[in-house]
């Protein structure tokens, strides 16, 4: 993924985020509440926010953050630092040594709340269509 398609995914999921908080409070002030409707609005919502919370995660993945300096402090074996490795899935950085020894570092927070928002977002979607199909059926 380049930079500025991540930027713009990033952009995107974060103001369908907040369009579908605004959508939310604005059905919870109109009554009656259509449940499907709300469990899609929140499908939205945290399916965005996933896609938000990713972007930001790929974002301090490649552009490597604090990392380096840990690669500095964390050759054990004693051989020089010969680069970085990166990967995108799951969002981990590696130092890798000279000597091909590797210490990795996978971001815990940004990979728990990816898989809870999305997670989330199946979730709801499951829950929207057995209250569309229930809502059909009584009438």
């Amino acid at each position: 993924m380049s930079v500025p398609l991540t930027g713009m995914l990033m952009l995107i999921g974060l103001a369908t985020a907040a369009a579908g908080i605004v959508t939310v409070v604005l059905m919870l002030n109109n009554p009656p509440l259509p449940l499907p409707g709300l469990c899609a609005v929140l499908v939205l919502t945290s399916g965005s926010s996933a896609v938000a919370v990713y972007c930001y995660g790929w974002f301090s993945v490649t552009m490597g953050g604090s990392f380096p300096e840990l690669c500095a402090n964390r050759a054990a074996s004693g051989a020089e630092s010969a680069g970085i490795g990166q990967e995108h899935r799951p969002l981990r950085s590696a130092c890798v040594s000279s000597d091909g020894t590797t210490v990795g570092h996978l971001s815990m927070s940004i990979n728990v709340l990816v898989r809870v928002l999305a997670g989330l977002a199946v979730v709801l979607a499951c829950a929207g269509a057995v209250l569309r199909r229930r809502a059909r059926s009584s009438f």
